[in-house]
């Protein structure tokens, strides 16, 4: 039997309602989507609320965290306290007292490694040191650690543990390098009643255009003094430099060797022959100085801090043009903002965002690469560390059994050297990793030195040898 004209229109009919919904749908989707880019055209255009002013004495980071309330809720996570295979703190429990109120601190590197002790006899780090926390801590770590107790520090030691632009402001009555001079030389406990905070915005950011910025005085006079050898006079980083290169000099003024110099106390970054550790240690030689008597040898030695810039320098990254903020505080997307993740942490524990953005690898396979650069790092610190101890032994008995000065000189040096090269590279807080040819070459070199300094002491004098040719790796100018 055919079909009618009425059936055909009553299966047209279906197919027209159900294509006008779908096109409602359409035009709803586009219009939702028109919407969404609109409103993150507009994000893009407002980076920030201008909820509060700022002003060039706004230290609090809570002020600044009501214009940035993402990167001030990141900042704030840097209270987290979580361990790779070789850096990072577990949260340990402790009793308040009086004296100490925290509640957590991280683990002791002595009570790990008594070799350290050893390294250290005679100095403030031999009764405490730590694993390193995160930048919340960096103030009230230094404030109770018992180096307070057993030795007489210094107000310098605030310029990399504390939010100082204000302050230094403040003592200097607008002048940031008088106010840096003003407070150096105070005790300690004098100094510390002008600080509030621990690192903060104002000490990386502009308050009016945050713009990043160098605001360490200690920074600003030892780039000045690296370029300067390297014929560029008068370096001003805030006028001068790249924003790249400002992603690693903000982190800069502070992840660096350092002494102490002269009765003022004068924060200075040894940086006046370049920025490997031989250079370093040449100047040290030049000027004189040391740390300390070492206590069992009599040596006349040093105590390296956190030379992250001068190895970093030294490294693959550095070469590439890589900055610490694009591993340390990767850039990151909320809405229609890119921001950097101020939740300042180890690029192992943020693989995807830290690593996985210039190396298209699976996360897992980069974590491993990473741990064996490590692993033969940490292998060859312990040889270090071993034939250094052999040779503080040796130079004891020596020194105990009566054997003159004179006897014991080419040995004490050998050990001042040696000492310098592999706490160089065990302060370094990479484990490593910033730069692993650098590394291992060090800690070679420290034990050769080890192992000379015993030789010494039986009598043998070393044949002079040839070393490497001189590189100019120090400080690769970011693209």
């Amino acid at each position: 039997m055919g079909r009618t004209q009425g059936d055909g229109r009553a299966r047209i009919v279906p197919w027209l309602v159900v294509t006008a919904l779908l096109s409602a749908l359409v035009a709803v989707g586009v219009a939702a989507l028109l919407i969404n880019i609109q409103e993150r055209k507009a994000e893009a255009r407002n980076p920030f609320f201008r909820v509060v002013e700022l002003q060039a004495d706004t230290e609090d980071p809570a002020e600044w965290g009501k214009n940035f309330p993402f990167q001030y809720d990141q900042y704030k996570r840097t209270v987290d306290q979580v361990r790779t295979r070789y850096g990072g703190s577990e949260a340990l429990p402790r009793t308040p007292t009086e004296a100490d109120p925290r509640s957590v601190v991280a683990q002791s590197k002595t009570e790990e490694d008594a070799r350290l002790r050893t390294m250290w006899a005679g100095y403030a780090f031999a009764a405490d040191f730590r694993e390193e926390r995160g930048h919340a801590y960096m103030l009230e770590d230094q404030i109770f650690t018992q180096r307070q107790v057993v030795a007489k520090q210094p107000g310098t030691c605030l310029h990399c543990h504390a939010s100082m632009v204000v302050p230094y402001m403040r003592a200097g009555d607008g002048d940031l390098v008088k106010g840096f001079e003003r407070l150096n030389p105070l005790p300690y406990a004098e100094a510390r009643k002008e600080v509030k905070h621990p690192i903060a915005c104002i000490d990386c950011h502009d308050p009016f255009t945050m713009q990043l910025r160098i605001t360490r005085p200690g920074f600003l006079e030892g780039i000045r003094v690296l370029k300067a050898s390297q014929g560029v006079p008068d370096y001003d980083p805030n006028t001068m430099a790249t924003r790249q290169e400002m992603r690693t000099f903000v982190c800069g003024q502070c992840h660096v060797e350092y002494y102490f110099k002269g009765d003022e106390k004068r924060l200075t970054y040894p940086w006046h022959k370049g920025l490997k550790v031989e250079q370093i240690y040449d100047y040290y030689t030049e000027v004189g100085f040391k740390d300390w008597e070492h206590k069992l040898t009599g040596a006349p030695v040093l105590k390296a801090q956190h030379p992250e810039f001068e190895m970093w320098n030294q490294g693959i990254h550095a070469r590439a043009g890589v900055a610490c903020a694009d591993c340390h505080m990767p850039y990151m997307r909320v809405g229609a903002q890119k921001i950097s993740d101020h939740h300042v942490r180890s690029p192992l524990l943020n693989i995807d965002r830290a690593c996985r953005t210039c190396h298209p690898v699976d996360g897992a396979e980069l974590k491993a690469r990473a741990e064996q650069i490590q692993d033969r790092f940490y292998a060859a610190r312990n040889r270090a560390l071993d034939a250094l101890v052999d040779l503080i032994g040796d130079l004891e008995a020596a020194r105990s059994q009566g054997r003159p000065d004179e006897e014991l000189a080419a040995a004490r040096e050998h050990q001042r050297r040696a000492q310098f090269y592999v706490d160089f590279a065990e302060a370094e807080n990479s484990t490593g990793f910033h730069a692993p040819q650098e590394g291992l070459r060090i800690l070679a070199e420290s034990i050769d030195h080890s192992r000379l300094g015993q030789l010494a002491l039986r009598g043998f004098v070393p044949p002079v040898r040839a070393g490497a040719p001189e590189s100019s790796g120090d400080l690769v100018a970011a693209p």
